[in-house]
């Protein structure tokens, strides 16, 4: 179909314009933005007649003598035709129309606007309207039914809806098209066609395809498509002879298909590139007229040879040959099908099928029409529609048979058809947390230091600059004579950038605010030919990616430094400190996917690069749509799918994805525009936009806080949440690693707070596993813990009667216990004076496990340890001796996850201690097995004790002087001296009752060998200072009978022997033994409380003793109920 283009001619000013020709195709009717339609004779018409119908004309329709335009007044106005006089208004909108569109016979007019509304008037009677009310934006288009049942409207919601016109109802609503705010950003205006005639199908243009759907199924039967179309389709319209569809795009393309063949048939490129904005075709088929966004009217003259054919097959397919065709046409499509069966079955057919558009292959055989056949048993229509498709295929063979024999010799294509997959536009260069540079107030950047605003209109060119916090600057107002485009802003200096003209070269300016000297701004004129393309600034550095893959780098005060070449066209940058990150084109992308690689480089004395071009991940379709640092200093970006992902530093720089801004949008057409992320608290600070992909700059935007997920599995189930929780914080406290290696001082306090939640979290969940007999995950997630923890998941474990997975723990805590004396050995003979920094570091770079991470602090509690061995060197004979096994195993001592630091070593003082009296929730309690007092286990003990006083746990466990046992008296006033006694006990310089000490220690010691883990130690070392339990008195009694009855038995075996009637005895039985032991160590402790006070006079301590006896006897009763909260009680009941 080879056809001319005439040139075009200004018709109207600048701005959206619509054409029509009249019934009889002798005028060609425009409107623009002037305000006029205008009547043109042909498209030499050098005095065309105009109707002035308001200051601008949107759109227009045509019939009967009918002219309807909506105008700038929000009314739908009515015009005589061709002589202009006013007829009426038609109706009124709250907003401006946005389109207007007449039924087949000129009876009804339907109009959508911009206040979200449909209506359908009637011409004879206006009063009788019908209002569409369902679009949620603005609407782009609306068409008649030819058989006016049904109207469709596209709308900025994304949406395409049919709707039911006389029940006012929506028969389907497509969910097609990008959604915007308004029709001014739509990216395409969707103008709907319906095919005349009988209405069969409604074409729609959905980004750079037309999809074809079916009248009453509503589906999707075909799609019309160019391999030379990259931007979104604009506006299509069906010929007269209902074969054709023409198509007008973004870019200029014209182009025609012949909707049997699914083949492109006539390709025009509009001479300057603008966007085609309308089209119409000439009744006789013969000519399309259409208009540009310039005001622009153009002409495709020559179409009619084809559709003149096509006529005349019309008429000649009426006759019994069409029958014949049709058979013929059946074994065609059978013999094809067989023929092609291995290499081009559906199943093994390319995705791109539909895009094998060819302009040199006109239809000759029946070849083409059996492709056409192909791609409509692809689309699986149903046989009606396959009957009809081969309907018109038969006119093919017709319409060919007027010029060439159907026997013709085989078609050989001028060129190679092309099947594959469709490669993308790769996307533009942008600056992250910018808005389009088309507007004319935008955002030009807005990042956690402030905001660049840019104003580009009649008044003036001017940026703002505008900081968060005003004590780093006050805010700036620069005149934009240069016309900068792109800017960063941080805390030392604003940088700004202007693309390159004919006579200027592309300029860099940089506004260095923080300067200690007068001069304050710098500019750099870049190379002859090139152009920048993203910029940002660091600590001290300015980074540009220019037009010729390069990245030069600048100090912040203008001194030119080192500048490599990038693989492939710059993306976006961010820098953070001394980390550049920069995101590049590496390949092209196919199907709709971007193939984008990133790189990071840290740009410290020592340069180095940290990822070398490895590919970003983006969910599947989408494409870059912020990139940055959180506040801490780790990459992350976010896509056009609003998946948020961070650089997982600890599993080898991968990219992990911790938030889904789509899950928290109402509508599809809702955004989150990102401006910052934060590790601690975690936060992704981010601004709403309703229908839009970004923010308007006024009214100013709020800034909203969403939370962060990861996306593991069954996070609704109690189970799936800690996980959650548990990675995630692993994930966002990963930073302190990386500061403390890469010099920085980091906040010891939030990452112990960060280490002492992770392993709360692991200890919940291993205590839910037990609770599920999850014995081997039990084991699993105790891999994970540090040593102190494993301690307590074995107690755990043992109070829960589950001895294999108590002894499995035991291994575990004792491989644990080596490996971190390994590596303190190793710290120590490697780097004897790398102990701070080391300190300060964190947890381990890669290792979450074996409590690698807590080493780190040992060197810290050593020189602790060893003040206090010097206050206890100088106390009597038989404490020293009892310091040996103590440093043993200091190791245990060491590694307290849950203790916060301490900032000074404490020496044994005996106030301090007296005051922090309580028990330590997360210490080995050295009376061992389950003791009269303990009661029975609460499984919900451990977890409501894991939070208990961070201070006692640091004096008990971090000091190596446990409290006197697991019972927790928090409202009793007395266990404040117990504990304060058995603290003090090592310090004691006469001891009344030596000889009772010296059995308890035997008999702890004895009883702790069954049940305490290998690398426990210091709890068996602790019991040398600590009263007799109820279950010691009572094995002290009973352990002649026990050896009687079972001669035998080793000592651990008699142990387990006597737990095993211990347990046998009643309730108050058991109590009383416990209240005994009570008594003894009350006893203990105002003895010694009396010998201090009164310097250790032995005489009186009998007299005391009987007095400690009857007091503890008072408040016996009232200890009780909290004398069976042992740490990790449960209930054996």
């Amino acid at each position: 179909m080879p056809c001319e283009r005439k040139p075009m001619r200004y018709g109207h000013s600048e701005g959206h314009t619509e054409v029509c020709f009249d019934d009889t195709g002798r005028f060609i009717v425009t409107c623009g933005n002037d305000g006029d339609v205008r009547i043109w004779e042909s498209l030499d018409d050098d005095d065309p007649k105009f109707i002035t119908v308001g200051e601008k004309a949107y759109s227009l329709a045509l019939k009967n003598g009918k002219l309807v335009t909506a105008s700038s007044n929000n009314t739908v106005q009515i015009h005589t035709f061709p002589d202009g006089d006013p007829d009426g208004i038609l109706t009124r909108f709250t907003t401006n129309a946005t389109h207007v569109a007449f039924n087949s016979i000129g009876s009804r007019v339907a109009a959508g606007s911009s206040d979200f509304m449909v209506k359908v008037v009637e011409v004879s009677d206006s009063s009788q309207q019908k209002t569409l009310r369902g679009h949620e934006a603005p609407v782009l288009s609306v068409t008649f039914d030819p058989k006016d049942d049904f109207l469709a409207s596209a709308s900025c919601d994304g949406s395409v809806v049919v709707w039911n016109i006389e029940e006012q109802t929506q028969v389907i609503s497509l969910p097609l098209l990008q959604k915007s705010n308004d029709v001014t950003n739509a990216k395409s205006l969707c103008r709907l066609a319906w095919q005349p005639g009988m209405g069969k199908f409604l074409a729609v243009p959905v980004e750079t395809k037309v999809h074809l759907y079916e009248r009453g199924s509503w589906d999707h039967v075909s799609t019309l498509s160019d391999d030379l179309l990259a931007q979104p389709i604009n506006v299509v319209s069906w010929s007269p002879c209902e074969r054709f569809l023409a198509a007008g795009c973004v870019g200029g393309l014209l182009t025609v298909w012949d909707v049997n063949s699914k083949l492109c048939v006539e390709r025009q490129k509009h001479e300057k590139g603008f966007t085609v904005c309308s089209l119409a075709w000439h009744p006789s088929g013969s000519h399309i007229a259409y208009t540009d966004t310039e005001g622009c009217l153009g002409l495709l003259d020559g179409l009619g040879t084809s559709t003149a054919d096509n006529n005349t097959t019309k008429v000649a397919a009426k006759n019994p040959a069409k029958d014949y065709d049709d058979l013929f046409d059946d074994d065609d499509d059978r013999l094809m099908d067989e023929g092609l069966s291995d290499t081009k079955s559906p199943a093994k057919k390319a995705v791109g099928w539909d895009d094998d558009d060819d302009d040199f292959l006109v239809p000759a055989t029946g070849r083409v029409k059996n492709r056409g056949a192909f791609l409509d048993d692809e689309n699986s229509l149903d046989t009606g529609s396959l009957k009809l498709g081969q309907d018109k295929l038969g006119d093919d063979d017709n319409d060919a048979g007027s010029s060439v024999a159907p026997a013709a010799a085989p078609v050989v294509p001028l060129r190679p058809v092309y099947e594959g997959p469709v490669p993308t536009p790769p996307q533009k260069a942008f600056q992250p947390g910018s808005t389009p540079a088309h507007l004319t107030h935008r955002f030009m950047m807005w990042n956690s230091v402030g905001i660049v605003r840019g104003y580009n209109d009649e008044q003036d060119n001017a940026i703002d600059v505008e900081f968060h916090d005003t004590a780093v600057h006050h805010a700036m107002h620069l005149t934009n004579s240069l016309g900068h485009t792109v800017a960063d802003l941080s805390q030392e200096a604003v940088l700004l950038a202007c693309p390159s003209t004919e006579e200027l070269a592309s300029k860099l300016q940089c506004l260095h605010f923080s300067s200690w000297d007068t001069n304050k701004e710098w500019m750099v004129d870049l190379p002859k030919g090139e152009d920048v393309r993203a910029l940002c600034l660091g600590q001290g550095w300015a980074a540009v990616a220019t037009s010729t893959l390069m990245i030069r780098l600048f100090s912040i005060g203008g001194v030119q430094r080192e500048l490599f070449s990038l693989p492939g066209p710059v993306v976006c940058m961010a820098g953070h400190g001394e980390q550049l990150l920069v995101v590049y084109h590496r390949a092209t992308g196919f199907d709709g996917e971007q193939a984008l690689g990133v790189q990071l480089l840290q740009l410290s004395r020592k340069r180095r690069q940290l990822i070398s071009g490895e590919p970003l991940p983006l969910s599947q379709k989408s494409y870059l749509s912020w990139l940055g640092f959180t506040a801490q200093g780790t990459p992350c970006y976010v896509d056009s799918d609003g998946v948020v992902r961070m650089l997982n530093r600890s599993l080898g720089n991968t990219w992990t994805p911790v938030c889904n801004t789509r899950e928290t949008c109402k509508s599809k057409s809702d955004h989150y525009w990102v401006v910052g992320v934060h590790e601690n608290p975690q936060q992704l600070r981010c601004i709403p936009c309703k229908g839009s992909r970004y923010p308007p700059t006024l009214p100013r935007p709020a800034v909203a806080i969403l939370p962060f997920k990861l996306p593991l599995c069954q996070t609704t189930t109690e189970k799936g949440q800690m996980e959650e929780q548990f990675w995630r914080s692993v994930l966002f406290h990963d930073h302190y690693s990386f500061l403390s290696s890469s010099g920085y001082e980091i906040d010891e306090d939030a990452q112990n707070q960060s280490q002492k939640e992770q392993q709360e979290l692991l200890m919940k969940m291993f205590a839910l596993s037990c609770k599920l007999e999850r014995e081997f995950r039990c084991v699993e997630l105790a891999e994970m813990m540090t040593q102190n923890v494993v301690t307590l998941a074995i107690r755990y474990a043992s109070r829960s009667r589950r001895m294999a997975l108590a002894q499995r723990l035991s291994e575990i805590a004792l491989e644990k216990s080596n490996q971190m004396q390994e590596e303190e050995q190793e710290e120590q003979e490697e780097e004897p004076e790398y102990s701070s920094t080391r300190r300060s570091s964190g947890y381990g770079h890669t290792d979450v496990t074996a409590g690698g991470r807590y080493s780190r602090r040992q060197n810290q509690q050593e020189e602790q340890e060893d003040e206090e061995e010097r206050g206890e060197e100088l106390m009597k004979e038989e404490d020293r001796q009892e310091m040996e096994p103590e440093e043993a195993t200091d190791t245990k001592k060491r590694v307290n996850p849950f203790a916060k630091e301490a900032g000074s070593p404490i020496k044994p003082s005996p106030t301090p201690i007296g005051k922090m009296g309580r028990a330590n929730p997360f210490k080995v309690p050295g009376s061992g097995k389950m003791s009269a007092s303990s009661g029975q286990p609460r499984v919900t003990n451990i977890l409501d004790n894991m939070t208990s006083s961070k201070k006692s746990a640091q004096l008990s466990s971090s000091g190596g002087k446990p409290s006197k046992s697991p019972i927790l008296k928090p409202l009793a006033p007395k266990p404040k001296t117990k504990t304060q006694s058995t603290l003090l006990q090592m310090a004691a310089t006469k001891t009344a009752n030596k000889k009772v000490q010296e059995n308890t220690e035997q008999a702890a010691n004895l009883q702790k060998q069954p049940d305490t883990p290998p690398p426990g130690p210091p709890a068996d070392n602790s019991e040398n200072k600590r009263p007799k339990t109820g279950f010691q008195l009572w094995l002290e009694e009973n352990r002649k009978s026990i050896l009687a009855d079972n001669p035998d038995l080793e000592e651990t075996d008699v142990i387990k022997e006597a737990m095993g009637r211990f347990r046998t005895l009643s309730a108050e039985e058991r109590l009383s033994w416990t209240d005994r032991a009570k008594g003894q160590s009350g006893d203990a402790a105002d003895l010694k409380k009396r010998k201090r006070a009164e310097g250790g006079e032995g005489l009186e301590s009998e007299n005391e003793k009987a007095e400690a006896d009857e007091s503890s006897a008072k408040k016996k009763k009232s200890l009780d109920p909290s004398s069976k909260l042992s740490v990790f009680a449960f209930n054996q009941n």
